[in-house]
């Protein structure tokens, strides 16, 4: 596929959707990436890398081994997923602690949305992709309904954090911020990025290239054999995950670690049962909002081949 610079453009803006999405703990950038069109290639690209292909490049050169990697593509979208990570996790940490309903509602109607935008991409509902879905979705809600752990900063605890929520990240539905928090290293991982310490961020970097590689092949293996299956494993995941992300909670149990107050356990409450203002109309139009995104999105995805 020949590309022009403004498709890149446009692949890397999806990388900024991803890696925004990726901060927050509840929502896939996996899930981004299938409703902009670019699922399927990101995976078939990750693919690519492998030993054989480095071996190869004495023999046939960079240019060619670049483009056997889709290499234009890959660094297109993480410069895109890179940025958005640096630029926005301060503030879309400032924002979950001093407007949590509101984001919550938004990404809410955003991956209500998602559901419906994959699972109409199965081309046959069997009674087994039923079940495969259904069990999808009950893994993901168990997966957001355990409690998290606390703080763990040593480097191999680090190094494993990073590979386990890299392939939760190219899942669409489960969270890889959220399998952090479960872990407790998501504010270690965030403050080291906060704070630009290089040691902590070349550790988690290192786990989740070495994840990565691994998983997509998996998932490669999976998308070519078992298409309608692999489908519906992952619009479960995002029906499940929504359990995560409803915005009004009543909070069981919370720790204080660094001066700073975590919710340990946790519930979803109707907005009438919620203790304080539910910002309710509020809430509901960022949620018809992201809704609607979706539905716009599908279309950008159908009209532009990036």
């Amino acid at each position: 596929m020949q590309r022009k610079l403004t498709d890149y453009l446009i692949i890397a803006l999806k990388g900024l959707a991803m890696g925004a999405a990726d901060v927050v703990p509840g929502v896939s950038g996996g899930t981004i990436a299938f409703i902009s069109g670019i699922y399927e290639e990101l995976i078939t690209s990750i693919n690519n890398v492998s030993f054989s292909l480095l071996k190869e490049l004495p023999k046939v050169g960079l240019a060619a081994t670049w483009k056997k990697l889709n290499g234009n593509f890959l660094l297109a979208l993480f410069i895109g997923i890179g940025t958005s990570v640096l630029s926005l996790a301060k503030l879309i940490g400032w924002l979950l602690e001093e407007h949590p309903i509101l984001v919550w509602s938004f990404f809410f109607g955003l991956v209500l949305a998602s559901v419906w935008f994959v699972g109409k991409t199965i081309s046959k509902w069997s009674p087994l992709v039923i079940g495969v879905f259904l069990g999808g979705a009950a893994l993901a809600y168990f997966i957001t309904s355990l409690p998290v752990s606390t703080s763990t900063d040593t480097l191999p605890y680090l190094f494993l954090s990073g590979a386990l929520a890299i392939c939760a990240m190219i899942l669409p539905g489960i969270s890889g911020a959220f399998i952090l928090v479960l872990l407790g290293s998501y504010k270690t991982i965030l403050d080291a990025v906060h704070e630009k310490d290089l040691k902590i961020v070349a550790v988690v970097g290192a786990g989740a290239i070495i994840g990565l590689l691994a998983f997509s092949k998996v998932l490669k293996w999976m998308f070519n054999h078992y298409k309608d299956l692999t489908l519906a494993l992952l619009s479960g995941f995002i029906l499940g995950s929504l359990n995560k992300i409803w915005p009004w909670k009543k909070v069981l149990e919370t720790k204080i670690i660094d001066d700073k107050v975590f919710n340990i356990d946790e519930i979803n409450v109707l907005p009438g049962s919620f203790e304080g203002d539910p910002k309710l109309l509020p809430a509901v139009g960022l949620a018809l909002l992201g809704f609607v995104l979706i539905l716009a999105l599908e279309k950008w995805a159908d009209q532009k081949p990036a």
